[in-house]
């Protein structure tokens, strides 16, 4: 795949993968990839764990889906991220970024702009979205194929140092490796989010499984697998493939002055 396509064709993986192990050829592939970002120094501060053994990853689900109940729940999540919910493909259009809530279940679409604010949290409650959210994660993280933990090292990872920067931002380098040649291979991948949006017992729980050293710290985890194009979306979906114009991010010389690419 030509790089150009790949970066346009990138996607988050919102639903189920096929039942299919990625092969090592591929995992190969993935990890070289990574190898090749820049880092400061070519210090690499990057580590791997790679977790596929079924009652690993169904443990890991079993976390994932509990603590997307409880932050669901809570309305923390809501608060938090309310700015960038999208409910109709003119608002989406509009604002270029975003995600856009287009598959949710027919009862609960007349409620959908209630739902999603700082004030429905006890309606999404009543009407058991938290547990519909949960029973998804759940299985969308335990029938992943692959968990892919993501490490830095502490040597490099110091949060209040510059190289705490340098390192993050290599690491944010690798994975976008990592992600364009998912894509090249037909691989999704998806940002397992919940765990550390819970954060307190339930990113704890990941740390525990990964088992790192004192000199690293976890920083994410990842879940891939082969994409199926026939796979059912989630209970509760959305989309987010519309993208701001380049003019609308880019200034020439000073913040503020747009720049206008020449036809």
């Amino acid at each position: 795949m030509d790089v150009f396509e790949a970066i346009k064709s990138r996607r988050t993986t919102n639903g189920y993968f096929l039942d299919k192990p990625l092969s090592d050829e591929h995992i190969k592939i993935l990890l070289q990839s990574a190898s090749y970002a820049p880092s400061h120094f070519n210090s690499q501060p990057w580590r791997f764990v790679l977790i596929r053994d079924k009652a690993r990853r169904e443990h890991l689900g079993k976390i994932a889906g509990r603590s997307m109940r409880e932050v669901m729940a809570k309305g923390n999540f809501w608060k938090r991220y309310l700015k960038y919910f999208r409910f109709s493909k003119e608002e989406t259009d509009k604002s270029g970024d975003g995600i856009h809530i287009d598959n949710m279940p027919a009862v609960l679409k007349p409620f959908i702009k209630y739902l999603f604010s700082e004030k429905g949290g006890e309606m999404m409650n009543k009407l058991r979205v938290p547990y519909l959210l949960a029973i998804d994660s759940k299985k969308l993280v335990s029938r992943s194929p692959l968990i892919l933990g993501v490490l830095l090292t502490k040597d490099e990872y110091k949060k209040d140092d510059l190289s705490g920067m340098y390192s993050l931002l290599a690491l944010g380098m690798a994975i976008e490796n990592i992600w364009l040649a998912a894509t090249a291979l037909g691989i999704g991948v998806q940002f397992i989010s919940l765990p550390m949006e819970a954060g307190g017992a339930y990113w704890q729980e990941c740390i525990d499984m990964v088992q790192p050293p004192e000199n690293y710290e976890l920083i994410a985890l990842f879940r891939f697998g082969y994409i199926d194009p026939n796979a059912k979306r989630p209970t509760i979906d959305w989309s987010s493939t519309q993208r701001k114009p380049v003019s609308e991010f880019c200034y020439e010389e000073t913040f503020g002055n747009k720049w206008i690419p020449k036809e």
